[in-house]
């Protein structure tokens, strides 16, 4: 059950008494401002805000909308509302969705501490020929992140954020690289270091793994919408992301001339992840209320659509070349 309370000019009354007919409200007036206080069951939220932020201007600072999660309510109408089937399936309001990816607008140091970590394991891990251990290191890397929101904040329109979650995933990844390369070149130094089939394994270019790579990304978004726990939808993304990017970094100090397969796989599981989790965020239907704002983040979708497209086509070219 949700409180919806609508801050209103008085004039809006008829119009919301029409589209409130149905759930459960009450007027009141503060100050000259019509106060409408409604209670909606979780399934009919979405559709409810579309309906009142058509008809109320919020261009006026006094005019608002407020969404509450009461701790309980007393009423037998709200229960007996409760209790009736409802088909139309249970929607997360946008607003919600696009609050949760704000915490991603900027790098969290200890996520990138994490991150640095787990690639130092992976490395070992690698090294040891050990799976385990690398999977051990998927476990503790938080990447799906700046993926979930990269696909958000495309289909909401947010240009500026969505390139910013793009940057910090590249920042991550190459810090796992880095950081890789910096400690291969350290232990070389004090053990003998061999090129494991762990390792060998992530330097030959195939063309499964973008596919791999979407489905993985689409996946990995649909199970966090269903508010799955984010460890376990980022393992995957960590699976595809970790390992080759700890590769990439080892064989620029012990083969450099093999470390390009690794660090095309590294770009060219990013590119399918994205892919993937931009189009779970559209089959997920996650857009803005506004008409404008919609119209507007289609066209940016459509954009950075073709922008993937022609990167993994160009991807595509130079597996083609190389093979």
């Amino acid at each position: 059950m949700k409180q919806i309370i609508v801050r209103t000019d008085p004039k809006d009354k008829k119009e919301l008494e029409k589209i409130l007919e149905d759930v459960n409200h009450y007027f009141t007036k503060e100050d000259g401002i019509l106060k409408a206080i409604v209670f909606v069951p979780n399934d009919k939220l979405d559709s409810t805000l579309d309906s009142i932020i058509s008809i109320v201007d919020l261009r006026f600072k006094e005019r608002m909308i407020e969404v509450y999660s009461p701790d309980f309510v007393i009423s037998s109408s709200l229960k007996r509302e409760e209790m009736k089937k409802n088909e139309v399936k249970e929607r997360t309001p946008v607003e919600i969705i696009m609050d949760s990816v704000r915490t991603y607008s900027q790098i969290d140091n200890n996520k990138v501490l994490l991150i640095a970590i787990a690639g130092i394991i992976a490395m070992i891990g690698l090294f040891m020929n050990s799976v385990a251990i690398v999977i051990g290191a998927m476990l503790l890397s938080p990447m799906l992140g700046p993926i979930y929101a990269f696909s958000i904040n495309v289909t909401v329109g947010r240009g500026n954020d969505a390139l910013k979650n793009v940057m910090q995933l590249l920042a991550l990844v190459f810090l796992v690289i880095i950081l890789s390369g910096i400690s291969t070149f350290i232990l070389r130094n004090f053990v003998e270091l061999q090129l494991t089939e762990e390792i060998m394994l992530r330097t030959s270019i195939s063309r499964i793994y973008l596919p791999m790579s979407f489905f993985i990304g689409l996946a990995a978004i649909l199970t966090l919408a269903k508010k799955i726990t984010e460890g376990l939808a980022g393992v995957a993304i960590a699976a595809a992301l970790l390992p080759p990017a700890a590769v990439t970094g080892i064989l620029m100090v012990l083969e450099p001339s093999k470390s390009l397969g690794a660090f095309t796989i590294t770009i060219e599981n990013i590119l399918g992840l994205m892919t993937g989790g931009l189009f779970a965020s559209l089959l997920l239907d996650i857009v803005p209320r506004g008409s404008y704002e919609r119209s507007a983040a289609k066209k940016m979708t459509i954009r950075i659509i073709i922008v993937l497209s022609i990167l993994i086509i160009l991807l595509s070219l130079i597996f083609t070349f190389r093979a």
